[in-house]
């Protein structure tokens, strides 16, 4: 049995990894379906602390895991499918029906993000191809761009690759946005915005390299448009990897793991979370890495004989972020 387990391989899971064993705990990682979680699929990152030079989203977790296996953590690759939370030890079952039981846990499993499933994304994904405008904006200075989505996080991103794109065009499906009043406004009266309302995008052409093109269709008639662009960013939401975890763990009502505000205690004492599958507002992997130091730091201090502290600032503070 560990002291603490952790599932997912991500920023947030392997920083809480270094830290736990750092602090003494026997530590075991299970890296789920993509070891190194979503940040492998980045290119490059420019905007890492601690990089003077940019370098790829895969050099980056395999640094992570070398730090994390120097520390003496146990690395095992294997996919949780059914947890038991109903007790202490915890225990979680993985693909292979192997059993793994820690006096606490904590859930780094990350958010995936939703794509379109059309012809080019997958090959394109990197090279043009993006759900993230604050990581890959910098790299369409003076590009053209499209968005691809409706709600708050099309605008969003569409407001922020006006600060690098040459022209932002944001690509909807139907004939008025969800995001909010004040965000639509400031979207329209942009000089770089062009919205194109009742289309989607069916197809995702490039040279080879990088994207040089998108093929969109009119929701209304099916009138085909070709559409010159250097980079496409898909907006339409995220989904965070908890479904295992529903019916056992407190989840909003999109599925993010719930957290107490002071801390990454999850609804069952001993039990924290780290990292986008709790957090939907910032998906930076700067930002997952220092949630899963606080989840090893909250672990820690739990084995450590706090558990009545935590259970108590839990029920006080009614889990909010």
């Amino acid at each position: 049995m560990d002291d603490i387990l952790i599932i997912g391989s991500g920023p947030a899971g392997y920083t809480a990894a270094i830290y736990a064993a750092r602090a003494g705990r026997s530590t075991k990682i299970i890296t789920g379906p993509q070891p190194g979680g979503q940040l492998i699929k980045m290119s490059l990152l420019e905007n890492y602390s601690g990089f003077s030079d940019p370098i790829s989203g895969l050099a980056l977790m395999d640094q992570m895991k070398q730090q994390a296996e120097k520390m003496g953590v146990i690395i095992v690759s294997d996919i949780i499918k059914s947890v038991d939370f109903s007790k202490s030890p915890f225990r979680c079952t993985g693909e292979l029906n192997t059993t793994y039981e820690s006096k606490t846990l904590i859930i780094a499993t990350g958010a995936n993000a939703k794509w379109l499933g059309i012809p080019g994304e997958d090959k394109y994904l990197g090279a043009g191809v993006s759900a993230c405008a604050v990581c890959d904006g910098f790299f369409f200075r003076n590009k053209n761009v499209a968005v691809v989505g409706g709600g708050n996080t099309a605008v969003e991103e569409a407001m922020y690759l006006t600060n690098f794109a040459q022209s932002v065009v944001l690509v909807h499906r139907g004939d008025k946005l969800r995001a909010e009043q004040i965000m639509q406004k400031r979207l329209e009266k942009n000089p770089k915005v062009e919205i194109m309302w009742n289309t989607r995008v069916v197809n995702i052409f490039g040279d080879g390299n990088k994207v040089t093109e998108l093929l969109l269709t009119s929701t209304r008639n099916n009138m085909e448009i070709r559409k010159a662009i250097d980079g496409v960013f898909v907006a339409i939401g995220h989904q965070p990897a908890t479904s295992i975890f529903e019916g056992q763990l407190e989840v909003d009502e999109n599925g993010y793991i719930v957290t107490n505000k002071a801390n990454s205690a999850t609804s069952i004492p001993g039990i924290f979370a780290a990292g986008d599958v709790c957090n939907p507002n910032y998906r930076q992997a700067i930002v997952s890495a220092g949630q899963g130091c606080v989840a090893a730091l909250d672990a820690d201090r739990f084995l450590s004989g706090e558990r009545q502290e935590y259970s108590q600032q839990c029920k006080e503070q009614n889990y909010l972020r």
